[in-house]
């Protein structure tokens, strides 16, 4: 029988790492940046067409390589960061596996170019998956340029899974600001089919941090400064009136690396407790400095995780400086223990008892001595003639109603009360008759509605119904006849983003047939005129924002695509919430509402609104 276990060909066993090491256009510039930095670069360019996919290329001023160098930097596992397996405990660099230019060389067609700024030429090499084309001299200035172009030409069922182009490059986008918001003593550039998207030039932390999100960022910010003997902390947090409903810009750097923690994240949150409104999540940079030995990068190769020698110390000294900084300065309430000094008690007086404060009066006091004024004939005859005219006054008054009540005719008056209260007391028993009819729903645990069928009932989800019911008639304003508008009295200002202005401007024109009206559209920041009759001024913010979240994690690739999301993610904000007590009338406009629609039984993310309970089954729960 033959042996069945052989060792795989390099290029195969290349095209399996580059599975986890590369999973889309975003992971490459990942790496490729941090290549970048560890060589020392400056100034780092970043070109990319069609979202990557068919160019990517990275240009810096970095240390350059030599010839072997160049060659040996596409094998599996050859690296320049470590040379040992002790130095894993004392990670100073982005990159230490070695394998991300093989596993990029081995899916895409590749070229590199390199020049060290002591040697007078440099080195061109270009490999197609993974197989070596030519290796030349070449003429480029000191640095590296890597050109990566048709990724994944060879695997094309991982290129069918890519998103649209407007999604791979939100990614991009992404990956982009987490490096160059950790360096922000290197300029950074991203130009995206001949457009650029970020010219960011050396500067501070701060800076760099209003230069990607827009203007308006620094006045949002809460800088956060700590030293211990185990880490160091600093960054920014932003206010709590500031807080999103995404989490967006949310971002932890550890050693000047991106990572991923929910742990610390937890931490962030805790010290913002009681400051943040329901459902809304707190901005934060920070930034934290710990000894590379206390922390293990090598979990995963994407080097987002990273595991902790002490999380719970890590959490409280992240918890209570946050909440230090939130106190400093003047975020957070806090206790005022300074008084004021004249309210102090003389020492003197400590120890004395209290005595009852004794009251001197003048009983030969007259404020009237003196005053030929206030004579006593003059006040006598003063009392006389108020009498006289208030006499005259309730005389003229009492007969007045005398004649006015001559005149009524009493049988009229008599006829005219009995009337009224038959009348009353007709309405308001109908009334309660009425409503006894037509009270068919109930509400249960506010958040289901339970209505009548004549062979069972009827259970519908309240949020689900009227997602469904707004989802249909966003539908309708947007493709049909635009929705009604109603004016705000006040203009409404809200700040965004660049990227978040951006996005808006691309789906202004659908938002406007559903009611909105923009009156003015900024960098930063836009102006709102008019809002939806069924959206309430304090929920526009929250609206947008989750309209926004929801574009960027699920961009569309045409018009119909388009307006089925902004339907589907305006009806979800706009829609009544679990929880909400609803009234008679309420409950009916839902149910009336959801079976007049086409498709009553799904909701618009095709999950079920209603279920029947037929008799049958009913009396079945009593056998």
């Amino acid at each position: 029988m033959k042996d069945v276990i052989h060792l795989l060909p390099d290029h195969v066993a290349n095209q399996i790492a580059a599975g986890e090491v590369v999973q889309r256009p975003a992971s490459v510039i990942k790496e490729l940046l941090e290549n970048s930095i560890d060589a020392g670069a400056k100034n780092i360019q970043v070109y990319i067409k069609e979202a990557g996919k068919i160019l990517i290329q990275i240009v810096d001023d970095g240390v350059g390589m030599s010839i072997t160098d160049a060659r040996l930097s596409f094998e599996r596992h050859a690296t320049s960061k470590i040379t040992s397996a002790q130095d894993l405990f004392s990670l100073n660099t982005k990159g230490f596996r070695g394998e991300a230019l093989a596993s990029i060389a081995a899916i895409a067609h590749v070229e590199l170019k390199t020049k060290r700024d002591q040697d007078e030429i440099g080195t061109c090499i270009k490999i197609e998956g993974s197989e070596i084309i030519s290796q030349e001299a070449c003429v480029t200035k000191a640095g590296t340029s890597i050109s990566v172009k048709n990724l994944f030409y060879n695997i094309p069922a991982r290129r069918n899974f890519l998103k649209s182009d407007a999604v791979e490059t939100r990614h991009i986008i992404d990956e982009f600001q987490r490096v160059s918001l950790a360096h922000p003593h290197i300029a950074f550039s991203l130009v995206h089919n001949s457009g650029e998207l970020f010219q960011l030039p050396e500067t501070n932390y701060r800076q760099r941090i209003t230069n990607i999100l827009g203007g308006k960022t620094n006045e949002k910010l809460v800088p956060v400064n700590e030293e211990t003997e185990i880490l160091t902390i600093s960054g920014f947090v932003g206010k709590p009136e500031y807080a999103k409903r995404t989490r967006g810009e949310q971002f932890f750097f550890v050693n000047d690396r991106f990572i991923k923690s929910p742990y610390l994240n937890h931490a962030v949150t805790a010290a913002f407790e009681g400051l943040l409104k329901d459902k809304a999540y707190p901005s934060y940079f920070l930034y934290l400095k710990v000894d590379p030995k206390s922390i293990d990068i090598n979990i995963h190769p994407t080097k987002t995780e990273i595991k902790f020698d002490d999380e719970h110390a890590l959490y409280a000294i992240l918890r209570s400086a946050i909440k230090h900084s939130l106190g400093q300065f003047n975020v957070a309430p806090v206790l005022d223990f300074e008084r004021d000094p004249s309210m102090d008690t003389p020492y003197n007086y400590e120890n004395r008892p209290a005595s009852t404060p004794q009251v001197e009066v003048d009983r030969n006091f007259n404020p009237f001595k003196n005053d030929s004024s206030f004579s006593g004939n003059s006040v006598t005859s003063f009392r006389n003639n108020f009498k006289k005219e208030s006499t005259a006054g309730w005389e003229s008054l009492y007969t007045g109603l005398q004649s006015e009540s001559s005149n009524m005719n009493l049988d009229a008056d008599v006829k005219a009360i009995e009337f009224e209260s038959e009348e009353v007391t007709g309405n308001l028993f109908g009334a309660q008759k009425v409503e006894k009819t037509q009270n068919s729903t109930f509400q249960l645990n506010k958040k289901f509605i339970i209505s009548t069928l004549k062979n069972g009932m009827l259970v519908i989800d309240q949020h689900r119904a009227h997602t469904r019911i707004l989802y249909e008639e966003l539908l309708k304003s947007i493709t049909v006849s635009a929705a009604l508008s109603q004016q705000l009295l006040f203009p409404l200002v809200l700040r965004f983003s660049s990227n978040e202005i951006e996005l808006l401007k691309g789906i202004m024109d659908a938002l406007e047939q559903t009611g909105f009206i923009f009156s003015e559209v900024k960098v930063d920041s836009v102006e709102i005129t008019g809002i939806p009759t069924t959206v309430s001024e304090s929920e526009v913010e929250m609206l947008l924002e989750q309209l926004i979240s929801d574009f960027e994690n699920e961009v569309p690739e045409n018009n119909f695509s388009q307006t089925d999301l902004l339907a589907k993610s305006l009806a979800k904000s706009m829609a009544v919430k679990s929880g909400n007590l609803l009234n008679d009338t309420e409950q009916l406009h839902i149910v009336n509402g959801l079976f007049a629609c086409k498709e009553p039984s799904l909701t618009p993310f095709n999950k079920p609104v209603f279920i029947t309970l037929p008799v049958e089954e009913l009396e079945k729960k009593f056998m």
